[in-house]
């Protein structure tokens, strides 16, 4: 008999589990604040249902995709929230980049209530998302992480338990900070080699080719070279992201320069309305800096603070 699993928050990456989670002949029950979300959910051939509460009802398992820590508290403990709907034993496997105290914070409110719960952290762009070409960071009990693992394996190609609650949102930022590094170090080389005369695709092809290849140059290269904002994260988001990775770093004690220089990078960008955009949709601060164009995406949306 085909497992039935609840997910609550259905935006690019939650779209993506789905898709692929179908395929792996997984019934969803699902809940979105968006209705148009709800009628995709429904033909593709998932239960729409109208509250939290009601996406965990019967379920042994519910995963949240949600923009922030405080979205996700809200949605599982608040009115009609998942804890409302939950059957003792739930597993709650939270995908959001969040801060890890908060994870850790509400687990311990959920542990009350005999709901379990796993900072399950992904990485990857939601293009990769829909492929299946994700992994799974969670942090929480080791058997929670067991018990887990065929969801996971649902929509992800490999899943890794890091620890107690907290590590995985934490091994995210790492993830995240240095995927960040990669993006910013290609855009700053982009600039470069435009200002230098090089033709750009060319020199492309020729740096994911070279010592310096990687996957954000295969993903995200295209897309600054047309200025493809179409988004598969936003730049929004990454700024999000990278104020918890300077939260940390400070809390900690380790250095994070690289980090705040991007950080005030992505302010920049979102300041100029570019917050709904790609996440490398940076580059046109850069290209501005470098007396360049700087250029709308190819979706021909208005730039626009939202």
């Amino acid at each position: 008999m085909a497992e039935r699993v609840g997910i609550v928050g259905m935006g690019l990456m939650g779209q993506a589990f789905i898709h692929n989670m179908r395929k792996s002949q997984f019934i969803i029950q699902g809940y979105d604040t968006e209705a148009s979300r709800l009628d995709d959910l429904k033909e593709q051939g998932g239960h729409p249902v109208k509250t939290p509460a009601e996406a965990a009802k019967g379920m042994k398992l519910v995963i949240t995709s949600l923009p922030n820590s405080t979205i996700v508290r809200e949605a599982v403990l608040g009115k009609n929230g998942i804890a409302e709907g939950a059957e003792p034993g739930l597993i709650i496997c939270d995908t959001t980049t969040s801060r890890p105290e908060d994870s850790q914070q509400l687990s311990k409110d959920l542990a009350e209530r005999g709901i379990k719960f796993l900072d399950s952290a992904v990485s990857g762009t939601s293009t990769m998302a829909q492929a299946g070409d994700l992994i799974v960071i969670a942090g929480g009990s080791e058997a929670d992480f067991e018990a887990a693992k065929p969801v996971f394996a649902g929509f992800s190609r490999a899943a890794y338990y890091m620890g107690p609650v907290g590590s995985g949102a934490r091994t995210k930022l790492v993830i995240n900070l240095i995927l960040s590094g990669n993006r910013l170090a290609l855009a700053e080389g982009l600039v470069l080699g435009e200002k230098m005369g090089l033709g750009l695709d060319n020199l492309l092809d020729v740096l994911k080719d070279g010592a310096c290849s990687s996957k954000t140059m295969v993903d995200k290269g295209p897309k600054m070279l047309k200025a493809d904002y179409s988004k598969q994260g936003q730049i929004k988001t990454a700024l999000k992201d990278n104020r918890l990775m300077i939260e940390e770093g400070q809390k900690v004690g380790a250095p994070l320069f690289l980090t705040g220089v991007f950080s005030q990078i992505l302010q920049a960008a979102y300041e100029k309305g570019y917050g709904e955009k790609d996440s490398v949709a940076f580059i046109e601060i850069l290209r501005g800096i470098a007396g360049l164009e700087e250029r709308i995406g190819i979706d021909n949306e208005p730039f626009g603070k939202h």
